[in-house]
């Protein structure tokens, strides 16, 4: 294994300091995305979706539970699938009560929504020991309008603000013939009953719901995946897999 080189606390010392100013860099150009983030636009929700959870049919505004804010996980289950998408079951695990509280201390609720039937949700947020709000969007266009169930047939093929040509053109090509679910994560303001999307992310957006990755990047093995720079560090080497299935 390539470990990192053994130097004096010293010499650990100034390279530690060099890096940090480096993050210190990185934090105040993350502060001015974070603030051209909240200077986006917004648009009203217009649709009346309906959602079943735990106390029924729900409409969007009935996710906030009377919050301001609203965070949300587009959870990949599809009605066919027995059990739901690995890495959204790993978000959705990172995601503890402990978060959530946090969220609501600033008038911010979170939920999870996916295309499984509820009865399937509820069954397996059961045996898992999960206790986040999940609810169902079946027979809603919701998936479809927010673009992470793709169906050229329901809707024109779109994912991460690509369209199909920009898809194709980036080597994402398959998504144009794919039907079903793909990952992100969506935030909505409430205004009284109006209700307005902000802000949405795909991709390796959806890290922002990984806390363990976080964390494993401070560590001098990072996430021991094969994409990782140094090679060679890790004894064993792991496929890029959030769901940390291996």
């Amino acid at each position: 294994m390539a470990l990192p080189d053994v130097v004096s606390r010293e010499e650990w010392l100034v390279a530690r300091r060099a890096l940090l100013e480096r993050e210190k860099e990185m934090a105040r150009a993350r502060d001015v995305l974070n603030a051209d983030r909240r200077r986006l636009p917004m648009v009203r929700v217009e649709p009346d979706y309906r959602f079943t959870g735990p106390d029924g049919e729900v409409g969007l505004l009935d996710l906030f539970g009377g919050h301001r804010q609203l965070v949300l996980q587009h959870f990949m289950f599809d009605p066919a699938w027995d059990v739901p998408c690995h890495s959204c079951s790993a978000m959705a695990a990172d995601n503890g009560e402990g978060v959530r509280e946090h969220l609501a201390r600033r008038d911010t609720a979170f939920a999870a929504v996916s295309r499984a039937p509820f009865p399937r949700l509820e069954a397996v947020a059961s045996a898992r020991g999960w206790t986040f709000p999940w609810y169902s969007s079946a027979g809603s266009s919701f998936n479809h309008d927010f673009h992470v169930t793709l169906d050229a047939s329901v809707t024109p093929v779109s994912y991460n603000f690509r369209d199909a040509d920009e898809l194709a053109a980036t080597g994402s090509d398959w998504m144009l013939d794919y039907v079903g679910e793909q990952p992100g994560i969506s935030a909505f303001l409430r205004d009284g009953d109006d209700v307005f999307h902000t802000y949405a992310t795909y991709g390796r957006g959806v890290e922002a719901m990984m806390h363990a990755y976080h964390l494993l990047d401070l560590t001098a093995l990072g996430r021991q995946e094969d994409w990782e720079e140094p090679t060679g560090r890790a004894p064993v080497v792991h496929e890029a897999d959030p769901g940390f299935r291996s």
